[in-house]
């Protein structure tokens, strides 16, 4: 049964103060809140190895983030900005990323009306990107979304045309443009796999010392893939949440990281770096579930954790998993999921949650409290009054389910 939450109870006060416009100097001199036994305290993100349990499984996500703001300008002088979404042919990230002269996207549009017939060319004057020669032709649209032909000169590739002609989208309550500073710092230091167009922010934080000095306490670091979509930035506006339409986001998680997460179960601790670990986490249960009862591990539906009535441990999820990848000869599992997190909530796989602060009335802030119930308002409370850095390029915390 779908839970009958009104997003008005997950509100707070954040002034335009609290909002961090740029980020630190340093990644890992950030703050950081700990909430452990209903007890808030903080140190500094360096120090974060002090309060991950021996024997944890550290879960992180180490998709690229790709700059997929477009600038086009039309004869008439009209600027139109085209904000890359998602491949739609080819559909592969991989071979969009490859193509050589043409590929299609689905598309959020700005200034959509003034872009109708024929094509439109991108804006810029360095020689770079005049040699680009990239051209943009509206296929079809509802509302501001769209699907985009993308065609120039086949000596680059597409992912080489966004880095020479794209900018990073950083969110839009920055209210500013993206600078140089962006490129490198909206991006965790593991990333690997382009295809986001929103960074999965916990990660931030986190730098080669931090992660050489977990790994040399013996706590183990497994990869997953998720690739974040604009809906991260999108409000709930519906007075029910129930009302609310997630977007589904790719993911991929490795055959040996299966194997890896059922060796884990009843050992030690899963700790998620971020909403996108946990969320990826939390849908491998489902889609375990699915496998079981004989259907594609394609997909995990919005509202599946509610409205099922799965009776299986997780070790039998995993395990059925790993058995499906392996009966298909794969070498990891490509999925996609719209779960969405929120009070009410069983979660299975994820223990500790390292994540930032969040947007009041956003599907983020809900999961949060699924996570630590209505201790979030003593945390948040906590952060608002002792200095802490709010959302994206802000402060983060690491947080222990009760």
């Amino acid at each position: 049964m779908r839970p009958e939450i009104k997003i008005s109870d997950y509100t707070y006060i954040l002034p335009d103060e609290k909002i961090a416009k740029y980020p630190l100097p340093v990644r890992d001199e950030s703050k950081l809140l700990i909430l452990k036994n209903r007890s808030v305290s903080e140190s500094q993100f360096k120090n974060i190895g002090n309060f991950i349990p021996d024997g944890s499984l550290l879960v992180i996500n180490d998709t690229k983030v790709v700059p997929a703001r477009l600038i086009f300008r039309k004869v008439s002088g009209a600027f139109i900005e085209i904000f890359c979404l998602e491949p739609h042919s080819p559909v592969e990230y991989n071979l969009s990323f490859s193509s050589k002269g043409c590929s299609e996207w689905s598309c959020v549009i700005g200034n959509i009306k003034r872009f109708k017939d024929g094509y439109i060319r991108i804006y810029g004057d360095s020689e770079e990107i005049i040699h680009t020669d990239l051209r943009a032709t509206l296929l079809t649209r509802s509302g501001n979304e769209a699907i985009v032909r993308f065609e120039w000169n086949p000596e680059y590739t597409f992912a080489q045309i966004l880095d020479i002609c794209g900018k990073v989208p950083i969110p839009p309550y920055l209210k500013r443009d993206s600078e140089s500073e962006d490129i490198e710092r909206y991006q965790t230091v593991y990333a690997i796999n382009r295809g986001s167009v929103a960074a999965p922010t916990a990660g931030l934080h986190f730098t080669d010392n931090v992660l050489n000095t977990l790994n040399n306490r013996g706590i183990n670091i497994e990869r997953l893939s998720l690739h974040v979509g604009a809906g991260t930035f999108v409000p709930v506006k519906s007075e029910l949440v129930s009302d609310h339409i997630m977007h589904a986001e790719p993911f991929t998680v490795s055959l040996s990281f299966l194997k890896r997460l059922r060796s884990q179960l009843g050992s030690g601790k899963v700790v998620a770096v971020g909403t996108t670990s946990a969320r990826t986490l939390e849908s491998l249960y489902y889609l375990g579930c699915r496998s079981i009862s004989g259907q594609k591990p394609d997909f995990t539906d919005q509202w599946e954790p509610y409205e099922s009535s799965y009776e299986i441990s997780v070790e039998d999820s995993i395990s059925a998993l790993i058995k499906w990848v392996e009966d298909n000869g794969l070498s990891e599992l490509t999925s996609r999921t719209r779960i969405i997190i929120v009070p009410g909530f069983k979660f299975r796989l994820t223990d500790i949650l390292i994540t930032n602060f969040h947007q009041p009335q956003s599907t983020l802030l809900l999961l949060i409290s699924a996570f630590i119930g209505e201790l979030w308002r003593e945390a948040y409370d906590y952060a608002l009054n002792n200095g802490f850095r709010f959302l994206s390029y802000g402060d983060s915390s690491i947080m222990f389910r009760n």
